[in-house]
């Protein structure tokens, strides 16, 4: 029999023979020992071993007999197959065929569990673990070892999110190789040596990574565990759904364990093309929002001003008779936690049973220019994972973040750009206010840009063909910045991306949730996509003006202008969140449409309770336009509804049906339609340029992954991972104003006083601050990036 490596992966000259357990077996040069059995089937028991992992052959678990190298001599003692790369001719036994390799096996699993507690029925491990299955499998029945074990206090806290039971560890070095290879937090080490030896932490640094939750994952014993999971449940009492991550535009594959119709944790999937097989920690940990006593299981409806519990269909006659009462004079608002489907429903309720182009999804701030180039440059794209993917990001020789920190953003992104820098060798360049975490540990070069200057900074960076530009969504309020990136695309040849931050932006885009734009693409003031729309849809008319954006719909739902459908949105996720409130206060009508209660709740007419992410099924769109499914987690016997099923429910009872109540109806549908080959609209070729006030300073801001979303409610341990809420500016800004540690930014709508950090390279006359820190949202004071801002020492005058 011989095996040969899957065609296309490498050519013939580059193929060597072996023999693995007498079977021949063809593999590339360099090919570990371990991944050649693995090609035949045969299964080497192994810990320290991970194919996303540098080899270290440190548990000695996968011993082999090498009887041939090749040269007709053999290796006198069994070797680790992890560490051992094949040679032409050589000749490797495994346990299967060789009775030293089964007997040096053993005795690797005796001598692990000299010391290794036998707590499996305690332990969050058991039922998963693979040093209990190959104890099991291949060890002793009875232990010889008649001393005592060794013992530590447990368990450890090296995070607020992660445990450590040191006297389970096996020293693998897993965990280890993880936060230095992968993730870049090297803030634990083996430390010690012989039988002393234990995973070590700083304690003035607590692990505070992002990647954090994947060292548990990949670690093969019950030695690093949760502190949400921890003894909620047995693995084998766990029913597993595969699923994606709602958080980001990553389209990270998650795997979902529930149990009594409860989820209890969220691994990493196995997505080579996507997230390989690790997922940040707000994916993994950050699903616990809306599971409380807030969440909304009862529609709600106004009466005599108080909201009260209502039956279903008095709460749609509600809603229709309100929507009826505003006529055409609605908007619609919704959020980033929707489906493509739900997107969908949203964007045809809009059209054709409201009548109006008044829909985005853009609950943050954004402009006219930017709704241009999502018409121009992302609607009606499909993935090219040769062009524009994960996959080609790993091979781009250079990549240009532009108003982008792929760590705080896109924490997928920012793994696969660090592994193109370390093994590849990629060269990285950031236009930014000063270099980021996350840009320190990518080795990037930073243009230290003053906010408002990012297009002119963009302009001065050579690139080639081979260079990927990637913007993100705070370009939005850069006059002229998202313009300049097409136009530098279009000079050198680069491809060029847009990665937003929500989970549900890049899908509603194509589902045609933008004032400017129908599903597909279409732009809805050309007649020819309208007709297509029409004739798909079987309406005789759609509206052909464009409609209002979400801070217009605001400002005309102001004075009782206009009624709002909102689904998902927060007054805090726009640029003024007091403006937002005051709008909602005044529409004519507010129906909302939400999983738990909130500002926006409070406020409205008539409220509908929607599905959890893990009670309905669907399709996120990330940013590469790659599809990931969710799947129905928690099945039930009636099943909350959702988005869609009620946008159905008010269209049947307005006399308008929408033709699509399910996710599986609305896809198809939308795959009908198809993306728009026509004429695009045109780009916004603006060139303002921002400046801060005389004696005011431009302010640099950002999301970080962890903040004070909402989303992260409900999982105290990952909420106090969170960076430090600090300020960040330059010596000489520092200096000028006599700045220390300390720092007080504002305008005439209030201040913030934070903790500060001088950062030497950083841009000139710029203040940074976190975006949406817990307590202190800048939409309080109706500041975004590019603002100015005036700064002084606390206590002092501005």
């Amino acid at each position: 029999m011989t095996v040969t490596a899957k065609p296309g992966e490498v050519v013939a000259s580059d193929l060597i023979t072996v023999f693995i357990d007498g079977t021949e077996v063809q593999v590339p040069k360099g090919t570990l020992a371990i991944r050649a059995a693995e090609m035949i089937g045969v299964a080497i028991p192994r810990f320290c071993d991970h194919p996303l992992l540098d080899p270290v052959g440190a548990c000695r678990q996968c011993l082999v007999e090498v009887p041939d190298m090749g040269n007709g001599r053999g290796m006198p003692k069994p070797q680790a197959s992890c560490t051992l790369e094949c040679a032409p001719g050589m000749k490797i036994l495994t346990q299967e065929t060789s009775a030293t390799a089964a007997k040096a096996q053993k005795g690797m699993i005796e001598f692990l569990l000299i010391n290794h507690p036998l707590d499996c029925p305690i332990c969050d491990k058991g039922g998963e673990c693979p040093l209990q299955n190959q104890a099991m499998s291949t060890g002793a029945g009875e232990s010889r070892y008649e001393g005592v074990k060794r013992t530590f206090p447990k368990p450890i806290n090296i995070s607020a999110q992660i445990l450590l039971d040191r006297e389970r560890c096996v020293l693998c070095a897993r965990c280890t190789r993880f936060s230095e290879q992968i993730s870049g937090d090297p803030f634990i080490t083996l430390v010690e040596r012989g039988a002393l030896q234990q995973v070590g932490y700083y304690e003035d640094h607590p692990y505070n990574s992002y990647f954090s939750g994947n060292v548990i994952q990949i670690c093969p014993v019950g030695a690093l565990t949760s502190v949400s999971y921890r003894f909620q449940s047995r693995p084998f009492d766990l029913v597993s759904t595969p699923t994606t991550c709602e958080h980001c535009a990553g389209g990270c594959q998650l795997r979902t364990d529930h149990r009594h119709f409860q989820v209890k944790r969220r691994l990493a999937g196995d997505a080579p093309e996507v997230n390989e097989e690790w997922n940040c920690d707000r994916g993994r940990f950050a699903f616990k929002s809306a599971r409380g006593e807030d969440r909304l299981t009862r529609p709600l409806v106004r009466d005599n001003g108080v909201l009260r519990v209502a039956s279903w269909p008095e709460a749609i006659d509600a809603a229709v008779a309100g929507l009826r009462a505003a006529g055409s004079k609605v908007g619609v608002l919704t959020g980033g936690r929707l489906t493509i489907e739900d997107a969908y429903g949203y964007s045809k309720f809009a059209r054709h049973v409201l009548g109006t182009n008044n829909i985005d999804f853009r609950a943050r701030p954004h402009s006219d220019e930017e709704a241009a180039f999502l018409a121009n440059r992302v609607a009606g794209t499909v993935l090219d994972s040769d062009t524009l993917s994960y996959t080609a990001l790993q091979g781009a020789k250079q990549v240009v973040l532009v108003a982008f920190e792929p760590e705080e953003e896109a924490a997928m992104v920012f793994l696969r750009l660090r592994k193109a820098v370390l093994r590849n060798g990629t060269k990285v360049v950031t236009v930014a206010p000063y270099a980021s975490n996350g840009s320190v540990k990518l080795k990037a070069e930073l243009v230290a840009t003053v906010p408002g200057a990012e297009a002119e900074a963009l302009a001065g960076i050579e690139a080639d063909a081979d260079t990927i530009v990637l913007v993100g969504e705070r370009a939005a309020v850069i006059p002229g910045l998202l313009t300049a990136a097409a136009e530098f695309a279009d000079r050198t040849g680069a491809r060029l991306g847009w990665i937003p931050r929500r989970a549900g932006d890049r899908g509603a885009i194509e589902a045609g949730c933008l004032p400017n734009l129908l599903p597909g693409g279409r732009p809805a003031g050309e007649v020819l996509a309208r007709v297509d729309v029409q004739a798909a849809w079987g309406v005789e008319s759609l509206p052909g003006t464009t409609g209002l954006d979400a801070d217009a719909q605001l400002a005309a739902a102001r004075g009782g202008g206009l009624a709002l459908v909102v689904g998902g949105v927060e007054p805090a996720d726009f640029t003024s969140a007091d403006d937002v409130r005051e709008s909602l206060d005044e529409a004519s009508f507010v129906i909302s449409l939400e999983q738990r209660q909130s500002e926006v709740t409070e406020r409205a007419d008539v409220v509908f309770p929607i599905a959890l992410i893990e009670e309905r099924p669907g399709h996120f769109l990330n940013w590469e336009h790659r599809r990931g499914r969710v799947n129905t987690v928690i099945k039930q016997p009636n099943q909350p509804m959702t988005d869609l099923r009620v946008l159905a429910a008010l269209a049947d009872a307005m006399g308008r049906p929408l033709g699509v109540r399910t996710a599986r109806q609305a896809l198809a549908e939308l795959d009908e339609l198809g993306a728009w080959e026509g004429v695009k609209v045109p780009l916004n070729r603006g060139r303002a340029v921002l400046e801060p006030a005389e004696g005011e300073l431009a302010l640099a801001t950002w999301r970080e992954l962890i903040d004070g979303s909402r989303s992260n409610d409900g999982e105290p341990a990952l909420q106090a991972t969170a960076k430090p809420v600090l300020a960040r500016t330059s010596p000489e800004v520092a200096e000028l104003y006599g700045l220390t540690d300390a720092v007080t930014v504002g305008n005439a709508e209030g201040w913030l006083t934070l903790p500060l950090e001088i950062v030497p390279a950083m841009a000139p006359d710029t203040v940074w601050v976190p975006a949406h820190a817990p307590g202190t949202a800048l939409s309080e004071l109706g500041l975004v990036h590019g603002a100015s801002v005036s700064v002084s020492v606390p206590g002092g005058e501005a």
